[in-house]
């Protein structure tokens, strides 16, 4: 890569994204402000608006979302009669979960064996620095070919919205030919990699009432309709003996055409203890690109210490229901719904109530800025070929730009490899990995502005 100016631009320019994303992972930035500071949101968002301002951004501004967070925007013209670009990534963060389970603090950026470890160091604090090394090299190679729009995001892993509805209400400020979103990765380090689909997603909070208040399980046990016991009887409704989800009316056998997922790989990255098997059936790029996957996210119950002899009145869970490509994820929303309702038991009361939603995502992936990002990739991953992928997660901004631009090509790279162990405790990011993006993304905005 070293006889590429851009690759050595990028090269030289890693100590100082290396320092840049050290400040950037110490803010506590979880757009969760009954757990972190908003304070810690707010010094992340101004310090991604003064990273743009001394790149030379216009109109840089701190967007106040309807969701209650900020959202940082920047423009920098290209030349006249040049395409536009727009950039994305989120300075937000998911809560660091375990603390003590973490080798290094989470909001301190450590190197330990070739990695860089911090919350936020790949999901996707890094995906900032990725943009920026990009514009630096290009700048430093005879100029920005494009005109380029930046929107960094406050609140993308609250999935609240606030984003997709500030767009929605100002339509001409993300406008663009085409959007990198710089949140997804590669399917293995070191193999560049696009994410052609993304799967939707739904949170349904569902709550399960039988008695006025909990009883001696002593003195009716046995006769008292048990909450608990209701509730997990409706949680145990959504899967099928194998696993599968089985919400009712939704289809759960669609196939996965392109790069598959080898069952064993799937195994380690997963970390699957020896001896337990996969749930699902098919493929693993079936299940979990192209198939829907419900998750109990969290159940309201006692905790085991200091439980009493009850027969509980009350219980509520939280489930997340990730949907697939090609189902409305509000259609989805109301199967999820009306099977929870038809598979509570006793005549138990049940409610149900929705608190987040993302649309599923499907790329054109035969457009121009595919192939300029394919020609990009091969360059800055040397005898290696861009591969397609599906990604089960979702990132709703996706879907809402798609209906407000609907000429616009949307690409998602990122450094979210399986290696990165992004929401989990010890995340990390390979230097590697940014570097190549960093010098793809570059030589992309190159290719695609001459395209």
């Amino acid at each position: 890569m070293s006889s590429n100016p851009v690759a050595e631009t990028v090269a030289s320019l890693m100590p100082r994204a290396k320092a840049e994303l050290t400040e950037l992972v110490a803010f506590r930035s979880v757009a969760d402000f009954g757990q972190f500071p908003r304070s810690e949101s707010e010094g992340a968002a101004r310090w991604v608006a003064d990273a743009l301002a001394a790149e030379g951004f216009q109109d840089v501004a701190l967007l106040d979302t309807p969701d209650g967070t900020q959202s940082v925007y920047g423009y920098l013209p290209g030349p006249e009669g040049a395409k536009t670009v727009l950039l994305y990534a989120h300075y937000d963060v998911q809560p660091p979960l375990d603390e003590a389970g973490w080798t290094t603090p989470p909001f301190e950026l450590t190197e330990r064996d070739g990695r860089w470890y911090g919350r936020g160091s790949a999901d996707c604090k890094g995906g900032v620095i990725m943009h920026l090394l990009a514009l630096r090299a290009l700048k430093a190679n005879g100029g920005v070919p494009v005109h380029v729009k930046v929107i960094v995001e406050g609140s993308e892993e609250q999935g609240t919205g606030g984003l997709e509805r500030y767009a929605e209400e100002h339509p001409g400020l993300l406008e663009a030919d085409t959007i990198v979103i710089g949140d997804a990765g590669n399917f293995r380090v070191g193999m560049p990699t696009v994410t052609s689909t993304l799967r939707g997603m739904t949170l349904v909070r569902v709550g399960v009432d039988t008695l006025a208040g909990n009883l001696h399980s002593g003195q009716f046990g046995g006769a008292a309709p048990d909450a608990l016991a209701a509730l997990i009887r409706v949680l145990d409704s959504l899967r099928a003996e194998d696993g599968s989800t089985t919400v009712e009316g939704l289809s759960s056998d669609t196939s996965w055409e392109g790069l598959q997922y080898d069952e064993e790989q799937f195994r380690q990255d997963a970390k699957v203890l020896d001896g337990v098997e996969l749930i699902g059936s098919g493929t693993v790029a079936d299940r979990i690109w192209s198939r829907p996957a419900v998750t109990v996210l969290g159940i309201d119950c006692p905790p085991v210490v200091g439980a009493t002899p009850s027969v509980q009145a009350s219980a509520r869970a939280l489930i997340s229901l990730r949907v697939p490509p090609g189902v409305d994820a509000g259609a989805a929303t109301k199967l999820l719904q009306a099977h929870l309702e038809a598979h509570t038991p006793w005549g138990a009361r049940v409610s149900t109530e929705q608190i987040g939603e993302g649309q599923a995502f499907r790329a054109d992936t035969t457009s121009p800025a595919y192939q300029a990002m394919a020609a990009a990739m091969s360059v800055a991953y040397p005898g290696q070929e861009m591969q397609y992928a599906g990604q089960g997660g979702s990132i709703p901004l996706c879907n809402t730009l798609a209906a407000l631009y609907p000429r616009a090509e949307i690409l998602l790279i990122g450094l979210s490899e399986p290696e990165a162990q992004i929401h989990a405790v010890n995340e990390s990011v390979s230097p590697e990995e940014l570097e190549r993006l960093s010098v793809a993304e570059a030589l992309f905005l190159r290719t695609y502005a001459a395209s």
